[in-house]
């Protein structure tokens, strides 16, 4: 700091000082005349020679405090400027940022200040030669900042300098990596897993290679998470010892630039009898596990693969991601559960999915093969943080705040935003941007759906400032953030806050109660109550470990004000000018339909009047809140993100309804009936050939199944007895699924245990290396057959192999497939012994650990195929109708008539 005697240096870096020293926790020295002349430079005069010693001096000083981590404010008139760009180069030369400020006081001004009396000695001509007055003073030409200090507070000018040192990076102690005025990602790393474009198709390659690890849903939330930089410096699912830092800590140690041969510690196996040295420098905030079960089928496959990587794969059978170096250990549930949540309530939505994971986790970093989309009209919403960063870089934001929405945004909250918003200017940001972030991954059932609220808040943006519930879209920026909400109170908050630092926001607004809920009639301590104190979050969020400079903006209590039609914090002097609007009354006007109240009659009693105050919400985005709570269960909504795929059907498919739901129904375009009307094996084959209708095609999860009852007996999802879709939790499927047309397993056939049939056609699986597609019909060699008993019923599994796969010349029986696939007999009986298991029921039972011959099982085939001549009324046979089955194909009990016309009334008749 340059400038004339009484300009401020000393007294604006004692300020600057007390701001770093205690919002950063840094090392600070002032050097100035005060301090110098009485030691290192007390043997110099006033001369000009001994003041550019004095500057030389001191600028040396600086650089070695500087070097040792130490900012060093210096406080010196140092009137000449060559003096003052020699110590800049030094600095330079060293590589430590170096800053000039111009501290530019009118000399009048200084006059009255006249701090030490020395203006008034040179008045008086007691005192010669005074820099500024009768000595010269060469003034920076370029200085970094320049303070007109007569024109400030000592706090705005100290305030300015901490600004210029945040919005510079300088206060991080790493490399800058974001825009100005942005904080670095945790750990002081860009994580960006994205596969680069060049070699996709080669990892893509590699992946259908791998071990397939089944991910869910909610895991395939936790993997966006990862792999856009939300939870850096974190750069998969979770190790061991990760696990345990965050359970125990809340937060991870690291060491980004490996001062202490820790750098890799969260990317190495985890070993329990080696430890580095010394520990890892830094802390940073990590307050969730962030974790991938698996059970103990996908274990083996893992523990006997050559390969040191498996293939992350959906539940709809799409190879998503490449997780290197798998560490796979036991899934702790309790101590997972205990230590995450500080509750004990086995009703809660979150704990419940934990305890339903498999009894081990994969630890392991991962490489995303391509973006993650969910093509479900809300992806133009979804940004990683490297995107978000550019957004507000374009914005010219110094500063970003972000507002956490789980429900529509109503007026109250844009004041608040607005309001944060207003007061970080009044703290000397110029252009602080508003982070609209609605939760876009998994939440419970009866959270407001994701769509829902960001199609409101669309309408909140595009009303702008005109309606008291809009926000101003210049200086906001919406985009959904993807990872899952767990409701865990204080503990999730603080990973709430983290997250999204790691896309550029240094302020995050918090309310009461963040991240928590009520228990469950289950919970001990706290059912149908808060789990957690409404104050605790916000307290913990603020001392939280490794949370560093990000800084909290609470709310404050909003009424809505009926003499102007606005919301605003009340005043208790005229307290019956306004009214509170709860959530729950919200909700109940919403159901009822209300309308705009009068601006200028509104009623005490809003539920009986059913309007709603004008300046509550921005009308369209109002419309929006009353058509989704009056046809809450209309099935249309998207309640968090969930991929929206393409069954990946044959060509010679129709399909209805929106697969992975229960109104999906997939016909074939040439057959009226998937199960009547198709052929047995093609023409011309021999008995050892049949035709296979695919359900389920080769890593799908999803328990598609042809449709018995219903016309035309299309292929659909199977549904749990709560009604939602039924998937596969055992592992990724590793055989194409189906069943053989015209054929039926009559419950009253016994085998010699007693198990009849299970009142399906005969069940095929697939052994080939080639996705079939789903409802296609393709001829198929049988190897043999597998007896499963399925409680108390037979169900027995056709072993095949497609002709057109690249080994099915060499496979004609089992004793082939288990030579040219060695193990895969062994993996068929496990998965069909042991697939219900990770859904909590008990093991099945094979009638034989053998499998049959190809002749047992082509008698198996023409038993059935009998059986369904009896059930369709062309077999010697009888079969009464209480069966439920539809029959009325031209293949069964139908005629030959039946065209594409009435298959089209079927697809009519399942929307009833």
């Amino acid at each position: 700091m340059t400038g004339c005697s009484g300009a401020g240096k000393t007294t604006i870096a004692t300020a600057l000082e007390d701001r770093l020293v205690k919002a950063y926790g840094k090392h600070v020295y002032r050097l100035d005349g005060d301090n110098l002349r009485t030691g290192i430079n007390r043997d110099l005069t006033f001369s000009e020679a001994d003041r550019a010693e004095s500057v030389r001096r001191t600028g040396e000083i600086a650089t070695l405090f500087a070097d040792s981590g130490v900012i060093t404010l210096v406080g010196l008139i140092s009137p000449y400027r060559g003096d003052r760009d020699a110590v800049r180069k030094r600095h330079e030369e060293q590589g430590i940022p170096f800053y000039e400020i111009f501290l530019d006081v009118p000399v009048d001004e200084l006059k009255k200040r006249d701090p030490k009396g020395q203006y008034a000695r040179v008045e008086s001509g007691e005192l010669k030669h005074f820099t500024c007055i009768d000595d010269p003073y060469e003034p920076p030409l370029q200085p970094e900042i320049t303070l007109k200090t007569h024109e400030l507070e000592i706090e705005q000018s100290a305030d300015i300098l901490f600004r210029r040192l945040e919005m510079d990076g300088i206060l991080e102690g790493a490399p800058k990596l974001t825009p100005p005025g942005l904080p670095n990602p945790d750990g002081d790393e860009e994580i960006d897993l994205h596969v680069p474009a060049h070699l996709r198709e080669e990892r893509m390659a590699e992946a259908e290679t791998l071990p397939k690890v089944l991910i869910s849903d909610l895991d395939l939330n936790w993997l966006q998470v990862i792999g856009e930089g939300w939870a850096s410096p974190l750069k998969g699912f979770m190790r061991e010892g990760t696990l345990l830092e965050v359970l125990h800590f809340n937060s991870i140690l690291v060491d980004p630039f490996n001062l202490t041969d820790n750098k890799d510690a969260h990317t190495s196996t985890t070993n329990f009898e080696k430890f580095t040295q010394f520990r890892a420098p830094d802390r940073v905030s990590m307050s969730v596990p962030i974790t991938l079960s698996c059970t103990e089928y996908t274990k083996a496959a893992i523990d006997n693969s050559p390969h040191g990587a498996v293939a992350l794969t959906t539940q709809m059978g799409n190879i998503v991601a490449i997780l290197r170096n798998p560490e796979i250990y036991p899934n702790r549930k309790e101590e997972i559960a205990t230590r995450m949540f500080g509750v004990i309530d086995m009703g809660h939505p979150y704990i419940k999915e934990i305890y339903k994971g498999g009894d081990y986790l994969i630890g392991g970093e991962v490489e995303l093969l391509d973006r993650i989309k969910y093509n479900d009209g809300l992806d133009k919403w979804r940004k990683t943080t490297r995107e978000l960063m550019d957004e507000f870089r374009e914005k010219g934001a110094d500063t970003v705040y972000a507002f956490q929405t789980r429900n529509p945004t109503h007026a109250g909250h844009a004041y608040l935003m607005r309001s944060a918003g207003e007061n970080l200017k009044k703290e000397g940001y110029k252009n602080p941007v508003l982070w609209l972030s609605p939760l876009g991954g998994w939440t419970k059932e009866d959270d407001v759906p994701l769509d829902v609220r960001v199609k409101q808040h669309e309408e909140v943006l595009n009303s702008g400032l005109e309606h008291p519930g809009g926000l101003d879209p210049a200086k906001t920026v919406m985009a959904i953030w993807p990872a899952p909400m767990v409701y865990a109170g204080p503990t999730e908050v603080q990973f709430h806050a983290k997250s999204r630092r790691s896309a550029g926001a240094s302020y995050f607004v918090v309310g009461r109660d963040p991240a928590g809920m009520k228990g469950s009639e289950l919970a001990v301590a706290h059912p149908d109550d808060d789990l957690y104190d409404g104050d605790h979050g916000r307290y913990v969020l603020q001392n939280s470990p490794g949370i560093g400079s990000m800084k909290m903006l609470s709310f404050v209590k909003v009424m809505y004000d009926i003499t102007d039609n606005v919301m605003k914090v009340p005043d208790e002097s005229r307290m019956d000018d306004f009214i509170s609007i709860s959530g729950s009354k919200m909700r109940l006007l919403a159901r009822n339909g209300a309308v705009p109240c009068s601006r200028t009659d509104i009623p005490t009693d809003l539920v009986g009047a059913n309007c709603v105050p004008s300046g509550f919400m921005v009308p369209k985005g109002w419309d929006i809140v009353v058509d989704y709570y009056k046809n809450i269960d209309s099935g249309r909504w998207i309640p968090w993100s969930r991929p929206q795929v393409d069954p990946g059907a044959s060509s010679q498919t129709k399909s209805e309804g929106k697969f992975g739901t229960g109104s999906f129904r997939l016909a074939h375009s040439t057959y009226e009936s998937y199960w009547h009307d198709i052929p047995l094996r093609p023409e011309g084959q021999s008995d050892e050939i049949i035709n296979l209708v695919t359900e389920i095609p080769l890593y799908m999860t999803a328990k598609m199944e042809m449709q018995k009852t219903l016309p035309g007996n299309p292929i659909g999802q199977d549904s749990n007895s709560d009604g939602s879709p039924r998937y596969y939790t055992y592992g990724t499927t590793f055989f194409n699924y189906g069943y053989i047309p015209q054929t039926w397993e009559d419950p009253s056939l016994k085998d010699s245990l007693g198990n009849g049939g299970d009142n399906d056609p005969l069940d095929v699986m697939e052994v080939g290396s080639t996705r079939l597609e789903m409802g296609s019909i393709t001829p198929c060699r049988v190897l043999g057959h597998l007896e499963l008993i399925d409680e108390g019923e037979m169900d027995n599994k056709i072993i095949c192999i497609a002709l057109s796969d690249p080994d099915a010349s060499s496979i004609h029986s089992m004793g082939d497939l288990e030579r040219v696939k060695p193990g895969t007999i062994d993996k068929l009986k496990d998965w069909l012994k042991r697939y219900k298991t990770s859904d909590g029921k008990p093991e099945n039972a094979l009638a034989s650990e053998n499998p049959t011959s190809t002749k047992e099982a082509i008698e198996l085939i023409h038993e059935t195929n009998s059986r369904w001549k009896n059930l369709c009324g062309k077999g010697s046979g009888f079969v009464s109708d209480g069966h439920g089955f539809w029959l009325d194909a031209a293949g069964c009990k139908g005629h030959s008539s039946s065209s594409s016309s009435s298959r089209t009334s079927n697809l009519a008749t399942w929307d009833d």
